[in-house]
């Protein structure tokens, strides 16, 4: 898969790139998406130097050793090399996701789980702070094992965006369509549809129908297939 290239002076506001996007069908297939005609290389990943001026980096989900038929990789093609990017910061006050399941009890009952309550309007949240985990097993650290979180949201992410080191998220919405993006590109997920944010990949959630809330299966081993 392959990344758009993105430049602030060339590129129409977020509302108008999404109205505007097209739908890529297949589940673990290959994809390539430009923001700027010519973008992408033609008949090789890695040229001495690329269309626009952008950097070329690559984003390997598996080991180099792993067969090409199961071998995960992106090609990206940037404004400005990652190195150049802003450092991560902790998320602490505003994150309720848990990732040690060890200091919990385990109980045999059956469990159900209503839908989690709208914010109220003199509350913002958006998709990392209305975040919250439910269950779950294994640990991050042992790459092995799952959470289950729930999201209820009524603002956008604005200026910041999230990286999961720990698993790759399944993303199902309840209620409110999601516009979600990524360094790969756009998303367009309403309710009855999915999406997969890949391990470290850099995105942000904005709620375009207002509150929203759904569902977050996050998997600390493998790829979803």
């Amino acid at each position: 898969m392959r990344d758009e290239a993105t430049r602030d002076d060339e590129v129409t506001k977020p509302s108008c790139r999404f109205t505007e996007a097209k739908y890529q069908h297949g589940f673990g297939n290959e994809f390539s998406s430009e923001a700027l005609p010519g973008a992408l290389p033609v008949r090789q990943n890695n040229p001495k130097k690329c269309p626009y001026g952008l950097y070329a980096e690559q984003i390997s989900g598996t080991a180099f050793t792993a067969p090409r038929a199961t071998n995960a990789r992106t090609w990206l093609y940037r404004i400005m090399p990652s190195v150049t990017h802003q450092p991560f910061t902790i998320l602490k006050n505003d994150w309720k996701v848990e990732t040690d399941f060890s200091q919990y009890v385990p109980t045999p009952n059956q469990l159900r789980w209503k839908p989690m309550k709208l914010p109220e309007s003199t509350e913002k949240k958006d998709f990392v702070s209305g975040m919250a985990t439910f269950c779950g097993a294994g640990s991050p650290d042992n790459k092995d094992g799952y959470a289950i979180h729930m999201y209820s949201a009524n603002t956008d992410m604005g200026k910041r965006c999230l990286a999961n080191a720990d698993g790759n998220y399944l993303l199902v919405p309840q209620q409110g369509t999601l516009h979600i993006t990524t360094e790969m590109g756009l998303l367009i997920v309403p309710p009855g549809s999915i999406a997969v944010v890949p391990r470290g990949i850099r995105f942000k959630v904005n709620l375009p129908d207002g509150p929203s809330r759904g569902y977050v299966l996050e998997v600390y081993a493998g790829q979803f297939r």
